[in-house]
């Protein structure tokens, strides 16, 4: 139908609508500064250089500083951030792939993976096959790419599986589809249950000879729920296989919310069956971007994730995770941070996060036109019966709001980070959300020279050729490419 000439037609208009809201919000500084395209004939001064980058740092600060952006920026604290641009300094020089020059990065590393594993139920051990063995990442995708490479090749091993398959829930991150996109695996969602839980019924159900891993998340990203772990480990364990948990969101937060009275499901390794967790201190680890952790229930485990290469005429290859080279400034940082803060401060930063994130809860909870998506802890996700939730959603980032757009069934999330947690912050946000909800059952709508994404997430849920969704965000990547 979308090759029809009147068809493709619209399709073509909609496109160069979306195409010019996506470049408005991507290119600002057309015009503002110079734009490179190539080397300059000679080196621009640093000092005009730093006074670039401080104009963009100062122009993009404001609405994640004052506490209007879901996620994204989880402690922000000046005085911390300076700290951990020292520590970045110091190592900007230093390469894990050769640790015999840096070996600071080997003591980084490791003990951020140690640290990790003890705070996700890790007990002492000298057993190797007990012991909760890991590696540091760029990132949450990473770890999952790794984790399930992990899987593959351990079946194939050990089990004499070529086709392999992995079971997880439609809420799963589309990084187990990305891994199973690369790696040749394939995955298979199934059901949630009312609360956006994993279905224990409907994962039993997909199991077959070639499944290799089951899938959990604590929490998932899209409602903020955490799945039925225990239940899910019992039925790994009972097919011999591996269960996964994707902890890359409250990893570092339900350990200590947990601490502080509040019921948390077990979702970690003092659960039998919990194979491998991937966590990113990154997130609510308050650590610099681009720190991830995949932790294994034994050090065979982790081996499969390994490559190594003995036949290059440039020497012997080996390499733990997916790239070679990487940033050891990155892994220091990442280190300091955890020090520095200790128990006391992620302790601290957990009871403001909670606290908030139930003020929102209850505040949401309160506005009869609204209603939560299963049961949050700290990311709250919900949605409208009888209003168009993305016009709320639109009219919110008008407001200066940044939220994040659900779909399947169609909602809106706010994960709540120590920004939030500033005076007056949860009081802004629920006094902005009654204010968007009155202008949207008054049929006041946002100009459509403005941002909106209920057209977007219009299309996306009501248009049964998924290939023209699939155009639009590839058109979105081809803008972030554009000089």
């Amino acid at each position: 139908m979308h090759r029809l000439p009147s068809v493709r037609e619209r399709l073509e208009g909609e496109y160069a609508r979306i195409e010019q809201m996506v470049r408005t919000r991507l290119h600002p500084y057309e015009g503002e500064l110079p734009a490179f395209t190539r080397l300059p004939e000679t080196g621009i001064p640093q000092e005009q250089v730093l006074e670039w980058m401080t104009r963009l740092r100062e122009r993009e600060t404001a609405a994640w500083q004052a506490g209007q952006v879901s996620g994204t920026v989880y402690h922000g604290d000046e005085p911390y951030a300076r700290f951990l641009s020292q520590v970045y300094a110091l190592h900007v020089q230093s390469n894990p792939l050769h640790a015999d020059l840096f070996p600071s990065t080997v003591k980084f590393e490791a003990e951020i993976v140690a640290m990790t594993a003890n705070l996700l139920g890790a007990q002492p051990t000298d057993e190797p096959e007990r012991q909760i063995a890991g590696t540091v990442t760029s990132g949450g995708t990473e770890s999952i790419l790794l984790a399930m490479k992990t899987y593959r090749d351990w079946a194939r091993a050990e089990r004499g599986i070529t086709q392999p398959e992995v079971v997880a829930p439609v809420t799963a991150h589309p990084a187990f589809d990305k891994a199973a996109h690369l790696f040749g695996i394939r995955l298979i969602r199934t059901h949630v249950d009312h609360q956006f839980r994993a279905d224990i019924e409907s994962m039993r159900c997909a199991i077959t000879r070639r499944t290799v891993a089951l899938v959990g998340s604590a929490p998932g990203y899209p409602h903020g729920v955490i799945d039925p772990i225990e239940p899910l480990a019992e039925l790994a364990q009972a097919h011999r296989i591996g269960l996964h948990v994707d902890a890359c969101l409250g990893g570092f937060l339900l350990p200590f919310i947990e601490r502080l009275g509040y019921p948390v499901p077990p979702f970690d390794f003092r659960v039998p069956g919990v194979t491998s967790i991937s966590v990113d201190p990154h997130k609510y680890g308050y650590t610099p971007k681009g720190l991830s952790v995949v932790l294994y229930r034994g050090r065979t485990l982790r081996r499969y994730q390994y490559f190594t290469y003995t036949d290059w005429p440039g020497g012997l290859y080996v390499s733990p995770t997916l790239p070679g080279s990487r940033p050891g400034a990155l892994s220091a940082a990442g280190w300091a941070a955890m020090v520095a803060l200790g128990e006391a401060g992620y302790l601290e930063a957990a009871r403001r996060i909670i606290a908030t994130a139930t003020t929102i809860r209850n505040g949401i909870e309160s506005m009869p036109e609204l209603r939560l998506m299963g049961e949050p802890l700290f990311l709250i996700a919900f949605t409208a019966d009888r209003l168009n939730i993305y016009e709320v959603l639109d009219n919110m980032t008008a407001r200066g709001w940044r939220l994040i757009a659900l779909q399947r069934p169609p909602g809106v999330h706010f994960a709540v980070t120590l920004r939030h947690t500033q005076p007056g912050v949860a009081e802004r946000f629920l006094s902005d959300l009654r204010m968007a909800i009155e202008e949207v059952k008054a049929g006041k709508s946002i100009p459509d020279h403005a941002e909106r994404m209920a057209p977007i997430y219009g299309m996306a849920n009501s248009l049964p050729l998924r290939g023209v969704v699939d155009e639009v965000l590839r058109r979105y990547l081809d803008a972030l490419y554009d000089v």
